[in-house]
């Protein structure tokens, strides 16, 4: 693809819920940004998910993992955008993410997705937290799975490969 092109595109990663974690990656496929946010109500929540999809600038794809009655928001508001939406189990994430062994249970995943998360971080040269949220790291992981599978990384790199 055009350099520019794919400069100008963004990958959007969502661990559903009113509490989220919300990641962009760029069209190079590296973290640009990655927050929690809670939005109290889905009253609040269908007010502001616009805004967050406006931090993403050249939206192409909305990657979303959790409930599927809040997945139909993100996803009719991405479509509106000209944003193609894509569900993942977590499932399907951590199958190509985490060893089998940091999936034994759910605390082991967590605690995987939080060490992977901030080596994600490192290697994508994003900003440092002063904390991680669980749903900011498993965000940052449903976008790496997304970049991962649409094509915008080619595989999964050796320094964060399990």
């Amino acid at each position: 693809m055009d350099g520019v092109k794919e400069a100008a595109r963004s990958l959007l990663a969502v661990d559903l819920g009113l509490k989220a974690g919300v990641a962009r990656y760029g069209g190079d496929g590296r973290l640009v940004a990655y927050r929690s946010t809670n939005f109290g109500s889905r009253e609040r929540l269908k007010r502001g998910l616009g805004a967050v999809l406006d931090e993403a600038p050249g939206l192409a794809v909305v990657v979303v993992e959790g409930d599927r009655h809040l997945a139909a928001l993100w996803e009719r508001e991405a479509t509106r955008r000209g944003a193609r939406c894509v569900a993942v189990s977590p499932e399907q994430w951590r199958a190509l993410l985490l060893n089998p062994s940091a999936r034994r249970s759910g605390a082991d995943a967590k605690e995987s997705a939080d060490a992977l998360a901030r080596r994600v971080i490192a290697w994508s040269g994003a900003p440092r937290p002063t904390s991680l949220r669980h749903d900011a790291a498993e965000a940052i992981l449903i976008g790496l799975w997304g970049v991962i599978a649409e094509g915008w990384l080619p595989t999964l790199p050796p320094e964060l490969a399990p």
